[in-house]
């Protein structure tokens, strides 16, 4: 599984809800969920070149820690 190098980000589990029938404020009588389906929420990783502990390597890091600067680029 890939992580944040810095933050230590990683995929979090999650469910996707499918719903039938037209919702009530538009005329019907209620959405309802008629299935679960499980599924993946991964954050945004990119794959640069880091100063990390005094050494240069590739390694994946989250969108947020590259714009917060914790990412020091190589």
């Amino acid at each position: 599984m890939k992580r944040c190098a810095i933050c230590g980000k990683g995929s979090i589990p999650g469910v996707k809800y499918k719903r039938r029938g037209q919702i009530k404020r538009t005329g019907g009588a209620g959405s309802k969920i008629i299935g679960k389906t499980l599924r993946v929420f991964k954050p945004n990783l990119q794959k640069i070149k880091i100063n990390l502990n005094g050494t240069i390597k590739r390694a994946y890091v989250c969108t947020s820690c590259i714009q917060k600067g914790l990412a020091i680029k190589a």
